[in-house]
């Protein structure tokens, strides 16, 4: 059915993949949105987000305050989505996790790109190490 232009069936199949991507909010699908966990309230920003078919989806810090295990989660949440063709910038403190799943990734200090390079380059670098994830040289 269309209603003002809008394909209802396309909706329910987005609305599908988003509930494959997070099951908990099929789940919880009956519950008001202010009343989620905070794990939760990311995964159906993320889902809101999915559901206009968008080519770049911008991240700011999805996993602030979030469990460990949801982190875990939206990370691998987040690189499906890329694989699936969506260009995602990510803006997240994280850096472990982010640089994991990043092709490319900036470094800012103080407001200034102090390094660029491949995720995989810099989970390599001393520098980083040091100072984003917590490792001494030796």
């Amino acid at each position: 059915m269309v209603i003002d232009g809008l394909d209802l069936s396309s909706v329910d199949d987005d609305l599908e993949r988003v509930y494959t991507l997070f099951p908990r909010l099929k789940e919880r699908d009956w519950q008001l949105a202010g009343t989620l966990s905070g794990g939760e309230q990311q995964m159906l920003a993320v889902g809101r987000a999915l559901m206009s078919r968008p080519k770049l989806l911008m991240m700011d810090e999805p996993s602030l305050g979030l469990a460990p295990l949801i982190v875990k989660d939206i990370f691998d949440i987040i690189r499906t989505i890329n694989k699936e063709g969506i260009t995602v910038l990510l803006i997240e403190q994280n850096a472990n996790h982010a640089l994991k799943i990043a092709d490319w990734a900036y470094v800012m200090e103080t407001g200034n790109i102090s390094m660029q390079g491949t995720g995989e380059e810099l989970l390599t670098k001393d520098s980083i190490k040091e100072a984003y994830l917590g490792k001494r040289k030796k």
